[in-house]
């Protein structure tokens, strides 16, 4: 089954479920409709890559915003966007950890024979390659930057 077809599977059990849902059929919706969106700006079906992309950014675009409604005491707001980020991460592969995304970030440092700061663009690029939708990228550039200074 693939990505597309899970969500729309998931977004009909969410429509079934009601009140008990709405948080997950709101999310799954948010989702479909930015993968329309890329569906008809690109002409042609999103494969599970490009969709997962689009889930990584919204889940990403939720991340950053999280900071802004602590500040303005908004609780309820941080605690449904930490609920939306769970649903997101459901159709995402297994996060890593920080001690496994280390190991693979050592092995493409010495693969691409980066020395310094200014190899970094070629580093991430092949990282961000091999760790997509399994790694937040933000963590993976702070662990570069660290490892090439």
């Amino acid at each position: 089954m693939s990505l597309a077809d899970k969500l729309f599977s998931d977004m009909k059990e969410a429509m079934k479920a009601k009140e008990a849902g709405k948080l997950k059929l709101d999310t799954i919706r948010m989702v479909r409709a930015a993968q329309k969106d890329a569906e008809i700006e690109k002409k042609r079906d999103l494969t599970d890559g490009e969709l997962m992309d689009i889930i990584s950014r919204e889940i990403k675009k939720r991340k950053d915003v999280i900071p802004d409604y602590e500040k303005a005491n908004r609780p309820a707001s941080v605690q449904q966007l930490q609920e939306e980020i769970k649903v997101l991460q459901a159709y995402l592969p297994e996060q890593l950890g920080e001690t496994e995304i280390k190991e693979i970030v050592e092995k493409v440092i010495q693969d691409t024979g980066a020395v310094n700061s200014r190899d970094m663009g070629k580093v991430m690029k092949v990282l961000m390659a091999e760790l997509k939708g399994r790694a937040d990228g933000k963590l993976v550039n702070q662990l570069v930057r660290e490892r090439l200074q």
